[in-house]
């Protein structure tokens, strides 16, 4: 016998008395870290970081209640943090004598252990992969974890710092090619690990974890060659805070761009006959392609928006035809195509992952490869 529409809306339970006790208490500590750092600090923000800082209690409430791991992820970073701080004492050159900032929390030791560990779960997701080992891939899941755990603990870290070098300095580490691959790779990561979750399966790390490495090698590079590691002051065009939320939103786009690009190499793959006993079914694979692009289409095309306000209070105008300006456009109509395609004319199996593939030559040519060949108003981002 059917049921009625009334009938399954009735018994279906409601979203929020789905919710247990844990769950609220995860809500309320979230609210009150917000009402206390809005009461102690609220006399140095103006009333648009106020807003940012009243939402986000509820915005990571309901990420937390969606996706489990957020509720452990968020206090161990700021324990971790916390205790940073508390060694530090207020004085930089503290990273230089303490042991456990000098080699484990200082953001650039913190950062170091990302790198080391992304690179760590590669090698044992692949070779999970290759030998069909149920421990490799579970030790190259944790080994992800753990980077993501250190990689957020160096970016609030760095934060702290930056403003022990002076007031005028301290900025959100999201304002130069190094904070910003820290970044990429942290919501690369976290992207993955949710579809790792969410579809039961550990067989897209491998690939996945192969465009954070070649991000984390690029990190390095910079590192060294560069001394990109230090905290400068910020050019006047990025005192502002704007970027606070349209550089994450940009790189939320980068990053599952870049995923949905390594999806569609596993899915040619399987789609040629490489691989096929050992990857997901090819309906998984284009479904984490397609959810990909529309996550990383919302937030770029929320992340343009805001580029151009930025602009027009940094430049006076919303739009100058800049080079990075371009490439972020030709980026946002590839993927506009994509989806355009896949809904429109029910694009699908190989055309969609070449397409993806493609695209992620077309993103790291916004992302990097301007900074690199071009110049223009984005010069700060210069290599």
């Amino acid at each position: 016998m059917e049921l009625s529409h009334t009938q399954t809306y009735q018994q279906a339970p409601g979203f929020f008395k789905r919710l247990g006790v844990p769950d609220w208490i995860f809500a309320a500590v979230l609210l009150a870290g917000s009402l206390f750092a809005l009461a102690t600090y609220g006399s140095h923000m103006d009333v648009y970081e106020k807003a940012i800082l009243v939402l986000a209690a509820p915005v990571f409430s309901a990420l937390g209640w969606h996706w489990k791991p957020v509720r452990w992820l968020m206090p161990v970073v700021a324990l971790l943090a916390f205790a940073a701080i508390a060694l530090y004492g207020g004085d930089l050159e503290m990273a230089k004598q303490k042991f456990f900032l000098k080699y484990m929390l200082s953001s650039q030791s913190a950062i170091l252990w990302m790198s080391t560990l992304f690179v760590f779960s590669t090698v044992f997701y692949w070779i999970g992969l290759a030998g069909r080992s149920d421990f490799g891939s579970s030790v190259g899941s944790k080994l992800c974890w753990a980077a993501v755990v250190l990689g957020w603990t160096g970016m609030m870290v760095r934060w702290y710092e930056s403003y022990l070098i002076g007031a005028d300095v301290g900025h959100i580490p999201v304002s130069n090619l190094y904070e910003v691959f820290i970044l990429f790779s942290m919501i690369t990561a976290m992207f993955y690990l949710y579809y790792e979750q969410h579809y039961k399966t550990r067989q897209l790390g491998p690939f996945v974890l192969l465009v954070i490495a070649a991000a984390v090698g690029f990190l390095l590079w910079y590192t060294v060659s560069r001394e990109a590691s230090d905290i400068q002051p910020l050019v006047p065009a990025l005192q502002s805070w704007w970027m606070k939320i349209h550089v994450p939103a940009n790189f939320i786009g980068y990053g599952t761009f870049s995923l949905a690009a390594m999806v569609g190499s596993a899915y040619l793959l399987k789609s040629y006959g490489y691989l096929a006993d050992r990857l997901p079914a090819l309906e998984v694979l284009d479904d984490v392609m397609y959810k990909s692009i529309s996550v990383g289409f919302a937030f770029f095309t929320v992340a343009t928006i805001l580029g151009a306000l930025w602009a027009a209070e940094a430049w006076g105008g919303y739009w100058s035809w800049d080079p990075k300006e371009t490439w972020a456009l030709i980026v946002w109509l590839n993927y506009a195509a994509w989806l355009h395609m896949r809904l429109m004319s029910g694009m699908r199996g190989r055309p969609a992952a070449w397409w993806a593939l493609i695209g992620l030559v077309v993103t790291t040519f916004a992302f990097l490869g301007v900074n690199m060949f071009l110049s223009g108003l984005h010069s700060y981002g210069k290599l």
